[in-house]
């Protein structure tokens, strides 16, 4: 969607690479989402080849693989992903949630060794958060790690996993001090095939059926002493301090993803016909239109302002929760009223409409539900 209010914050350069990512995608991924929606994962071939590419990490300083871009670039992957509909590539959680972690509380070990294969490719990762019986709750966490020696042992369990079954690396939240509360959390980082770590099954969502999540489980696993994030029992202020980022990322691609869907309904609109005239000739259409594309337009101009505040360190905790909540509910009503002037065709899975209804209904559920969203909100009123 072309909206008249120029995109300053986005320089040649930046759309440049821009360009480079949507080839990219044209090549590497839309020929074969489908299939991985089927396979109920995208293929390690697409992460090596973004790797390669320079497309994974771009944030990540140029020692450790990255190029030092600033999160512009971070966000263009974003918009991209989600303006093709690609909602498989799980690449944002990778670059832009478990890297930061790493760079910002890793030792000079953990970065050494991870980052630069992170950046390539060669690793995939995750973040494990949620459990069975604790989701935004953070609190409520009971994965536990008991340092003995120069390990820590590890039990829990987590579910809702994104990238779980391909991941390489995990960052997990348990608890080190259970009687503290959030004041007892640390953050290990796990890798996949030690003892006592196991995957379950690849879970069958209604939507975003091309990425894998699942369930992780931590039986007695032995985690060294070096693989601690940060100091003991500082993982919650590490959380908070994350959240921002994370949230952001989830308004811009809920943004990207509300755009394509008006493109993708303003087209068929024009095609279409009912009654011997396209539906764009209806009032209702029209007006439906009109009034969604004000909406997106007023967001996109919102998040890209919050996106030049995040890029001077001034996103604050209120106003990252408000751009998750207000995005992700426009994106849930956007899709769904696409849908609506699709008609029956708008229910059928081969259309892009279908999928990013189907799609966008986490958005409000992950990365803290939106109703912690207001509560965070109304908290600082």
């Amino acid at each position: 969607m072309t909206s008249s209010i120029p995109r300053e914050l986005f320089d040649a350069d930046v759309e440049g690479f821009r360009n480079s990512f949507r080839k990219f995608l044209e090549q590497e991924a839309i020929p074969y989402h489908a299939q991985w929606e089927k396979d109920g994962q995208v293929s390690r071939a697409l992460w090596q080849k973004a790797g390669e590419m320079g497309f994974l990490c771009p944030e990540l300083p140029e020692e450790y693989g990255g190029s030092a871009a600033d999160f512009r670039y971070c966000a263009v992957v974003s918009e991209e992903i989600a303006r093709a509909g690609l909602s498989g590539i799980g690449f944002g959680l990778h670059s832009d949630i478990v890297a930061p972690y790493v760079l910002h509380y890793g030792s000079a070990y953990l970065k050494e060794h991870y980052l630069p294969k992170m950046a390539s490719g060669e690793l995939v990762t995750a973040i494990a958060m949620t459990e069975p019986g604790a989701g935004s709750d953070l609190q409520g966490v009971r994965t536990t790690a008991v340092k003995q020696g120069d390990h820590y042992i590890l039990n829990g369990s987590k579910t809702f996993i994104t990238n779980g079954q391909m991941a390489d690396l995990v960052i997990v939240v348990a608890k080190t001090d259970p009687a503290e509360g959030a004041k007892g959390i640390s953050l290990f980082l796990v890798e996949a095939g030690w003892p006592g770590f196991s995957k379950g099954r690849n879970l069958e969502k209604v939507g975003m059926k091309a990425q894998d999540t699942s369930e992780l489980f931590f039986q007695d696993v032995k985690v060294p002493v070096a693989n601690l994030l940060g100091a003991e029992n500082s993982g919650f202020i590490a959380l908070m301090q994350e959240l921002p980022q994370e949230r952001l990322m989830v308004g811009i691609n809920a943004v990207a993803s509300a755009e394509a869907a008006l493109e993708w309904t303003v087209a068929y609109c024009k095609e279409r016909k009912s009654f011997g005239k396209p539906l764009m000739s209806f009032q209702n259409t029209r007006f439906k239109l009109a009034e969604l594309t004000s909406e997106v337009t007023a967001a996109r101009v919102f998040v890209d302002r919050c996106l030049e505040l995040h890029l001077k360190r001034k996103l604050d905790i209120p106003t990252a929760a408000m751009i998750k909540q207000l995005t992700t509910d426009l994106q849930c009503r956007v899709t769904d009223e696409c849908v609506q002037l699709h008609g029956g065709y708008g229910y059928i899975w081969e259309y892009p409409i279908a999928r990013a209804w189907a799609d966008a209904r986490v958005q409000k559920i992950y990365a803290g539900t939106n109703e912690i969203m207001k509560e965070i909100i109304a908290r600082s009123l």
